[in-house]
């Protein structure tokens, strides 16, 4: 007897394969892993791979519709996102678009429009969260921008740590040009991170603007040929992920919730945080491989 399988049953069964197909911790690397489902006789594929020095890399993998995003590919980014937060292999992530044309055009309209939640669902804040919208994930992330970042894209790239963009990309919030605004942290994120003019600008107009402006405004780190925009930002991941786990955790849970916090508050918690490092293996191996004139070996611990 041959029993269908639904989306459900493709999600566990997935979900079992990438948690028996990794390697022990202590080799420090896991095997490639690929999140996907059948949706309506279509392959909707998120690609997840941690890579040597444990680096994932997420790839939205929709370049038929510029990467934009249904339901269906948030659901299996939340899943992996969450792997990034949950797996200490894990040291930091990669985020990126399928092909050369996008990074990703947010969500994709038609099922945005056609599909509002219910106002039951509107409730459920902890569903289906993601790195711009509720999930709190202190491993560094870093964008690998490589063409157009626009809407949900943007909102997107807010939420990440550091930015490589490709020459050709393009940015942008435009939803309100089509009716909407810029949600899952795009109105909170862009007032922070740039000047107040230029946010406005952005949030309020839409327009488009090109990655040499995104790199003049400090959107973006480093703008480079479109060939070369994964191995910079490979060269930034191994970067982070040479340095103490917990210390980088640490520093970007503490310079993030200072946008929360009074500066007294946020100096105490400075305080208790270094407190907690003066007992870890870390702080340990980073003396000793100082004293000792090597490159240390950091675990995490």
């Amino acid at each position: 007897m041959v029993i269908p399988l639904t989306n459900q049953m493709l999600l566990i069964i997935l979900s079992y394969v990438n948690r028996i197909n990794k390697v022990p911790k202590e080799s420090g690397q896991a095997g490639p892993t690929w999140a996907y489902l059948l949706f309506k006789g279509n392959i909707v594929a998120i690609d997840f791979s941690i890579e040597a020095q444990g680096v994932a890399v997420i790839t939205i993998n929709r370049p038929e519709a510029r990467n934009a995003l249904d339901q269906q590919h948030y659901d299996l980014l939340s899943d992996a996102w969450r792997t990034v937060r949950d797996d200490d292999n894990i040291k930091v992530a990669i985020i990126t678009g399928a092909g050369n044309q996008a990074f990703c055009a947010g969500a994709d309209l038609k099922t945005f429009l056609a599909a509002p939640p219910s106002l039951a669902a509107l409730m459920r804040t902890q569903d289906s969260q993601l790195l711009n919208r509720g999930l709190e994930i202190w491993k560094p992330v870093v964008a690998a921008v490589n063409g157009y970042c626009v809407g949900g894209g943007m909102t997107l790239l807010l939420a990440t740590d550091i930015r490589v963009s490709a020459e050709h990309a393009r940015f942008g919030l435009s939803e309100v040009q089509r009716g909407a605004f810029p949600a899952n942290g795009g109105t909170q994120r862009i007032s922070q991170q740039l000047p107040h003019a230029i946010a406005m600008e952005i949030l309020l107009i839409g327009d488009q603007f090109d990655a040499q402006t995104a790199s003049r405004w400090g959107l973006v780190n480093q703008v480079v040929a479109s060939q070369d925009v994964m191995p910079a930002a490979r060269a930034y991941a191994l970067r982070l992920a040479a340095n103490a786990p917990l210390a980088v955790q640490a520093a970007k849970e503490l310079a993030v919730r200072s946008r929360d916090v009074d500066l007294a508050t946020g100096l105490r918690m400075e305080q208790l945080f270094l407190r907690l490092l003066q007992d870890s293996n870390d702080i340990k191996e980073g003396a000793a491989a100082f004293s000792e004139k090597r490159p240390p070996q950091f675990q995490g611990q």
